[in-house]
């Protein structure tokens, strides 16, 4: 540490608690608690007030989550809400919140929620007349390198379809906007105007008054011990002051909702762990930062810093993080815990080179807090799987202030109508399972995740920690040829096979925005796919069987999928699970296995999700059993045309189109084991099959494959071959292209819905609606021109797409398609809205007249536009190279 920080530390010892702007009506207590103001409208000293016998929903936790959660809900009209609080208000890490509210976030809608509380707390102090400290700075992100910038040209092109003001600046404006930055190093920046800092306690407490005046009663110093569930139902939560009887409890315990999901009478896993976290206070400074002056995001130095009572509050996310409490050690009320200066030295040294005029400034005090964090550095939003009633809002990952507004909101709406007005699946609890609860797990995990906060995150990267969790029966088979692992849902799963002799360690280490080092290796792969044959484990997918002893399983997949499955046995049947809004809540292929059973295959993340969202419409029928059989079989998919060649040898039954047509599912022997489900689909549209293969037979099975297929060229292949096929044919995949919130209408999946039968289906009423007024947008395939793969910024998913020179949509996943030999798009375009500002339907028509552009982090690409389904492209690109071959055999 320099020496002239010492000194000034010396000179002013730090002798008090950390105070976020002193004018926040928080007092400090004598024995150093900090305690709510007398004007709180809960009714004066809220530990004196009786608990309540019943309510129609407890909230615990009265930090700024869980008073925001009690204001959206009593703005939507709800009653009878009770707040509860083990310490006093704001108590926890609301009370030693840096108090930034920036929308410079990794994902959408993040940056949506960010932008919402940003709103919200703008006009709080007018709304409840309680001072928030809300400025209005902008802020600075800075970046020292060209990917740096670049991922913020990336983050700058998607704020800008949300409509929120942004520009990508050169060093020389970043000083005049805030002259205390040292900008010799840097390559640019982006500033956001609209960001603001605020006083964290006094939002809490706008909140808090405002849901008091809504009728909400908040209670302090009562600790929830458990909640109490029947049959699936939550019934009561018991406290320390006795009990009280609800329907909906909602979990916002920050640091402690990992212990309240355990100790409830059924666990809850609410996987989240607390990390400590460092900001420094300086005294004011001789010339004294004014008040609005833009907060500074160094990313790359890993720190951030604000004014604060004319000095800076700076802070940042360290490579070496400090877990805490994975014992459960529990705090009623969150200390200032201690200074550790050795810890903090690098932030404080890159603080130095970034603001050198802070070399003279005087240190008042080191704050050390506990914050929780997720393993994906996504917060957990949603209602928990197997108890209907029991909501989550928590795992805020150092954004609490910035999501809690926006997350109360939506949590708010979810529990109104069942659902929010926007997709928040990549924050949805169900995106966890119980296997990520460890302790050890989630140790591991954050010392992990907090330092990637900063950390520059170029597409297809990969966690390290907490991995080889869940693996197929092949895996070291696999890892032994070569393959290289991404997890899914912490499944291992391959990206592609490096052969004998590539580097090895430079693949795991690439890091880039343009063309990947494993192109030509995943080109390969696609090509053997498309000439010869390969094998790709995909065990990971998720796979249940639904059975019955009548027609009780086929009656409830009736009602929830939008295809009709009254098919004959062995018969495989694509279709959508849909929601009351015609939105896919799910994505599957099912085979009718006999007359009254099911094996249903769903994408890997939906493991939890799919299987809450089956039970919750199963009626209470012991006849009737869904059961996860996703461990019990190896997926192989054999894809290729020699494919049917390789399974022909191995099972000595004719696998050509007229004895084993599409989409139809055999079970059968391949090699020496039996009781194989044989499916012939791929997933991709090439010719292939799946083999579903009870595990015991996993390695033989894989080992016949293998010996059988080495005189058709046989080898193994990976997801981002996988990837590559889909994309270039048009397959939707569900959590990138598909949602809640999209129909097949949309997307053009009509054909797979049975409009044409009398069977009622959950969705229904919708897409009659919506087929008769008309679609707003449509799903869309967007073939890049003028883009050199070797030189130009790839697209990865998320880039605005451009009709006619205006904005009309964003992309939703992208590949190269070495068939094509051009990078592909898919996405949603919409038409601008009528001169009334409403809605305008969508038609061929539109989508194809339009001249379309992708913009790649600024910088925009020429595009053609294909509606699915389409069937000439492929065509026109075989005729164009057979051309382009007998031209060149002329020439010579």
């Amino acid at each position: 540490m320099c020496s002239c920080v010492r000194s000034s530390r010396a000179l002013s010892p730090v002798l008090r608690p950390a105070r976020l702007l002193p004018q926040t009506g928080y007092r400090l207590a004598s024995r150093g608690l900090w305690t709510s103001p007398p004007s709180l409208a809960v009714g004066g000293d809220s530990t004196l007030l009786p608990l309540p016998s019943q309510a129609r929903v407890v909230i615990c936790g009265g930090g700024i989550v869980g008073s925001s959660v009690a204001f959206h809900l009593a703005k939507l009209g709800w009653t009878d809400i009770v707040l509860l609080e083990q310490g006093r208000l704001g108590a926890g890490t609301t009370r030693l919140c840096a108090g930034i509210v920036s929308v410079a976030k990794p994902i959408s809608i993040e940056c949506q929620m960010a932008n919402y509380s940003n709103g919200l707390y703008k006009g709080l102090e007018e709304e409840t007349g309680v001072k928030t400290g809300y400025v209005k700075t902008g802020s600075l992100c800075l970046a020292q390198n060209q990917d740096r910038f670049l991922s913020l040209k990336r983050l700058a092109s998607r704020l800008k379809v949300m409509g929120i003001s942004c520009n990508v600046i050169k060093p020389k404006e970043v000083a005049k906007l805030h002259p205390h930055v040292n900008i010799h190093d840097l390559v640019g920046a982006l500033h956001l105007p609209g960001d603001a800092v605020v006083s964290p306690p006094d939002i809490n407490h706008a909140l808090a008054v405002a849901a008091a005046a809504h009728g909400v009663q908040i209670l302090e110093r009562t600790t929830v011990q458990q909640v109490l569930v029947e049959k699936g139902q939550v019934t009561a939560v018991e406290t320390d002051r006795g009990s009280i009887e609800c329907e909906f409890f909602v979990n916002c315990a920050g640091q402690w909702a990992y212990e309240l999901g355990q100790a409830s009478e059924m666990k809850v896993s609410i996987p989240l762990h607390g990390c400590e976290q460092f900001y420094l206070l300086t005294k004011p400074l001789q010339d004294p930062l004014p008040p609005d002056t833009p907060v500074l995001m160094d990313m790359d130095g890993r720190i951030y810093a604000r004014p604060w009572q004319g000095g800076v509050l700076s802070g940042g996310f360290e490579k070496n993080p400090k877990p805490i409490f994975t014992e459960g050690r529990n705090q009623l009320e969150i200390q200032n815990m201690q200074e550790d200066w050795d810890h903090f030295e690098p932030m404080l040294s890159a603080l130095l080179r970034r603001m050198p005029s802070l070399q003279s400034a005087e240190i008042h005090q080191l704050v050390n807090c506990p914050e929780s964090f997720t393993p994906d550095m996504r917060c957990l939003m949603g209602e928990t799987p197997g108890i209907s009633g029991y909501f989550v809002l928590a795992g805020m990952n150092s954004s609490g202030l910035a999501f809690a507004g926006g997350a109360g909101k939506y949590l708010a709406e979810w529990m109104t109508y069942g659902y929010p007005t926007a997709n928040v699946w990549p924050l949805d609890i169900k995106r966890f399972g119980n296997l990520q609860s460890s302790r050890t797990f989630l140790r591991h995990r954050v010392m992990e995740v907090m330092p990637l906060l900063y950390e520059l995150k170029v597409p297809r990267w990969d966690f390290q920690t907490g991995r080889q969790l869940r693996t197929s029966p092949l895996y070291d088979r696999l890892d032994t040829q070569g393959a290289r692992w991404m997890e899914k849902h912490g499944f291992e799963r391959t990206k592609y096979f490096v052969p004998h002799g590539k580097d090895l360690l430079s693949l795991d280490q690439s890091k880039t925005f343009y063309k990947p080092d494993w192109f030509d290796i995943v080109g390969s792969e696609v090509k053997c796919c498309k000439e010869a044959v390969c094998v790709i484990d995909m065990s990971s997918f998720t796979k249940f069987e639904l059975s019955s002893t009548n027609d009780q399983a086929l009656d409830l997949l009736q009602h929830l999928c939008a295809n009709d499955l009254d098919v004959p046995v062995g018969h495989i049947v694509h279709t959508g699970m849909l929601n009351e809004r015609g939105g896919y809540e799910n994505d599957c292929s099912v085979v009718r296995v006999s007359k009254n059973s099911f094996f249903i295959v769903s994408p890997t993340d939906q493991q939890v999700h799919c299987w809450a969202w089956i039970k919750k419409h199963m009626p209470n029928d012991p006849h009737l059993h869904l059961e996860d059989v996703s461990w019990k079989y190896t997926a192989l998919n054999l894809i290729g045309p020699r494919a049917m060649d390789v399974l022909t040898e191995l099972s000595y039954v004719s696998m050509t189109p007229d004895h084993f047509p599409s989409m139809f599912c055999k079970e059968m022997s391949v090699g020496y084991a039996n009781g194989i489900r044989v499916m012939s689909m791929t997933h991709t549209g090439e010719p292939g099959f799946m083999l579903y293969v009870p595990i015991e037979y996993a390695l033989h099975v894989y080992n016949e494959l293998m010996s059988v297929g080495q005189k058709y060229g046989i080898r193994n292949a990976g997801y981002y071959a996988l990837r590559s096929l889909r994309i270039e044919k048009f397959f939707a995949f569900w959590g990138q292209d598909l949602d809640a919130f999209t129909t097949p209408l949309e997307c053009g999946r009509e054909f797979r819905v049975k409009f044409d039968t009398d069977t009622d289906f959950l969705g229904r009423a919708a897409l009659l609606q919506q087929r008769h007024d008309g679609v707003f947008r449509r799903f869309v395939m967007l073939i890049l021109e003028d883009h050199d793969t070797e030189l130009d910024l790839w697209p990865w998913w998320g880039e605005p797409v451009y009709r006619n020179d205006q904005l009309a949509g964003t992309t939703t996943s992208s590949a190269y398609s070495y068939t094509l030999e051009r990078h592909i798009c898919l996405g949603f375009v919409s038409p601008p809205p009528s001169p009334e500002g409403l809605p305008t339907p969508i038609t061929p028509d539109f989508i194809n007249r339009g001249d379309y552009e992708v913009d790649i982090a600024g910088q925009r690409y020429p595009a053609k536009a294909k509606l699915y389904p389409f069937s000439s492209l492929f065509t026109q690109q075989k005729r164009r190279k057979d051309n382009m071959e007998l031209s060149n055999l002329q020439g010579k």
